[in-house]
C-alpha cells in the first residue's frame, strides 16, 4: 500500500505521506489554489501528496446543511486537479454505485467512518481496483478494523489503508487512542486524520464544532508513534468554508506544521 501510494504520487521518499485538501469541493478555482499551495510545500519537504475533496457530503447534522455543488461537477474538478498537477486525488463515497462512478475520476476511494462496516460498500470499492482507505468508526476498537481490511483484501484488492479519526468520548467529543496505531499497522498502513479527530460533533446547534488549536499536538503525536500518513483538511479561510470549517487548518499554517512533522519523522527513522 505504501509503495502504491508512493508510486501514484511520483515520490521517492521515506517521509510520511499527506492527504490534504478542503472538506468539500466548493469550486474549481479554490480547489486548484489549495492544491497548488500544498504541492509547493510537499515538494519542498519531499512529502508524497494526495489531494482530498468530497464530491458530496451525505452525513449531515441537518437537512439544510450544504452537501455538494453537483456530483459530476465536483468529480470533474477532482479530475482536473489530478491532471493539472500530476498528483493522485481522493474522495469519500457513501453508496455502492458511487464506487464505480468516483473511480472514473480519482485514484483513491475513501470509506467514511460511519459506513466502514457496510460490506457491500467496501466490496464495491475494492472491485474498482482503486486504492481504498477505511476510516475507523468512532465506535470500533482498533482490533475490529482487521475485519474491514479483510473485506477489501478478500475482494482481490491489496491496496488498502486505515484512517484513524478518534473515538467517541461522551456525546460531543472525540479522543485519539494512540495505542491503536501500532495495533492497526499490523493489518494495513495507518493514516491519522488529525482534523476530524478534533471535531466536536452533535452540538445542540446542529453545526459541528472543533479544536483546531490542537492540530499540531495531535499531528506530532501521530508521527511520533509511527503513523504512515497524515490527513488534514485545510482551507484558506476556514471561517467561510461550506463544511467542517470549525476543525480545519488554515492553509497558511500548513508549511510550519509539515516542517515540524518532517523533523520528527527524521528523528525516529
Amino acid at each position: 500500500m505504501i509503495q502504491y501510494l508512493d508510486n501514484i504520487s511520483h515520490k521517492d521518499s521515506k517521509n510520511f505521506f499527506l492527504i490534504a485538501g478542503p472538506c468539500i469541493i466548493e469550486g474549481e478555482d479554490m480547489a486548484l489554489r489549495i492544491a497548488e499551495k500544498v504541492i509547493s510545500i510537499t515538494d519542498k519537504y519531499n512529502i508524497p501528496y494526495i489531494f482530498k475533496g468530497s464530491f458530496k457530503k451525505a452525513n449531515r447534522s441537518r437537512v439544510d446543511s450544504f452537501t455538494s455543488i453537483g456530483e459530476e461537477k465536483s468529480l470533474e474538478i477532482l479530475k482536473k486537479v489530478g491532471e493539472t498537477f500530476n498528483i493522485p486525488t481522493t474522495t469519500d463515497i457513501h453508496e455502492n454505485e458511487h464506487a464505480a462512478l468516483a473511480a472514473q475520476y480519482v485514484d483513491v476511494l475513501q470509506i467514511p467512518a460511519f459506513l466502514v462496516r457496510q460490506t457491500d460498500l467496501l466490496v464495491a470499492a475494492a472491485k474498482t481496483g482503486k486504492c481504498v482507505t477505511l476510516k475507523k468508526g468512532q465506535f470500533l476498537s482498533p482490533e475490529a478494523m482487521k475485519f474491514a481490511v479483510q473485506k477489501v483484501t478478500d475482494s482481490d484488492n491489496q491496496k488498502v489503508a486505515i484512517i484513524e479519526r478518534g473515538n467517541s468520548f461522551g456525546y460531543t467529543d472525540l479522543i485519539v487512542d494512540y495505542r491503536g496505531i501500532p495495533t492497526m499497522r499490523e493489518y494495513a498502513p495507518v493514516i491519522l486524520d488529525v482534523t476530524h479527530s478534533l471535531q466536536q460533533p452533535n452540538q445542540s446547534s446542529g453545526v459541528t464544532g472543533g479544536r483546531p488549536e490542537l492540530i499540531e499536538t495531535v499531528a506530532k503525536a501521530g508521527i511520533a508513534v509511527g503513523a504512515d500518513g497524515i490527513f488534514i483538511e485545510t482551507h484558506p479561510t476556514p471561517e467561510t468554508a461550506l463544511s467542517d470549517g470549525a476543525n480545519m487548518l488554515r492553509l497558511d499554517l500548513l508549511e510550519d506544521l509539515l516542517q515540524k512533522l518532517t523533523r520528527i519523522r527524521e528523528s525516529i527513522l
